[in-house]
């Protein structure tokens, strides 16, 4: 597990040239993360996500689904697209991201495609990995907090179609827009990428919990790992609000989620990691013991 390194002085530039809602900033060396400590002191995020969050009475829920509606719709439309109107940090997040993607579809095709199998994908944002599951034949049900994101998938995946970039399966995917708690039904494989980062872990094990009772089988998921690299590249990333950084991003100790998939009767069999500059995701496969 490797994290970017840059100098105090690219630090400055990251600083002046990132989105305000990026998850972390890469520093490395200890005088990046010296020259910075000053401000660490001098900053109270805290105060910041309380101020956020006052509109919403403390509603961790609504926060997500109003930023996902607005300003939060727009900044990850683009950054999960293909347009050239992104900054070094969000381009680097849509390739981390993307990685991400590509390793549970690399999973899948290995264990034999999920051609005719029921997923249910929750969070599925603008369809990164909604639409291509359904494109290699799955009976995909893909569901949002955000009902502009699940449009926004919904019609990334006709323009999939109409370009001959896959072959419609024999059942049409389901985009709704519903937030996690409300997924009802059985499903062959569940998948929740990059969406436990808006929550604290109390939401996260009962995530967790509601996720597997969906699951016959398998559970795919991604969260972002809290470890002392990380946890300080996040306090560094808050240093730089800005008008669409809106909700909290926390991270979560590995063993806190593995421990809630064994409560959930669920057993991690693979697992990955993606680090890029500014986007890092662990990635765990579980099966129903």
């Amino acid at each position: 597990m490797t994290v970017a390194t840059t100098s105090a002085a690219m630090a400055s530039e990251i600083a002046q040239t990132a989105d305000a809602g990026s998850l972390t900033f890469a520093v490395g060396g200890v005088g990046a993360v010296v020259g910075l400590g000053a401000l660490l002191v001098a900053t109270d995020p805290q105060k910041r996500r309380s101020e956020q969050m006052a509109s919403f009475d403390g509603d961790e829920k609504e926060a997500v689904k109003n930023y996902f509606n607005t300003a939060g719709f727009e900044r990850w439309r683009k950054i999960y697209g293909e347009t050239d109107e992104v900054n070094k940090v969000q381009l680097d997040i849509r390739t981390g991201h993307a990685q991400t993607v590509d390793k549970v579809l690399r999973w899948v095709d290995e264990e034999g495609g999920l051609q005719g199998a029921t997923v249910a994908d929750c969070g599925c944002g603008t369809g990164s990995l909604a639409i291509p599951l359904a494109l290699r034949g799955a009976t995909v049900s893909a569901s949002d907090i955000s009902a502009a994101m699940a449009s926004e998938a919904e019609q990334r995946y006709q323009q999939a179609l109409a370009a001959g970039q896959g072959r419609a399966p024999k059942v049409a995917p389901k985009f709704e827009a519903l937030d996690l708690e409300s997924v009802k039904g059985k499903y062959d494989t569940v998948t929740c990428l990059d969406v436990m980062i808006h929550y604290p872990q109390d939401k996260v094990d009962a995530m967790i919990t509601h996720l597997a009772s969906l699951s016959d089988r398998r559970l795919i998921i991604s969260f972002a790992p809290k470890t002392l690299s990380y946890s300080i590249l996040k306090r560094i990333g808050e240093l730089f609000p800005g008008p669409s950084k809106a909700t909290r991003a926390y991270l979560h100790r590995e063993e806190d989620v593995e421990a809630a998939l064994k409560r959930a009767g669920f057993k991690v069999t693979k697992r990955e990691m993606t680090a890029t500059s500014f986007y890092f995701s662990r990635l765990l496969e579980a099966i129903r013991e």
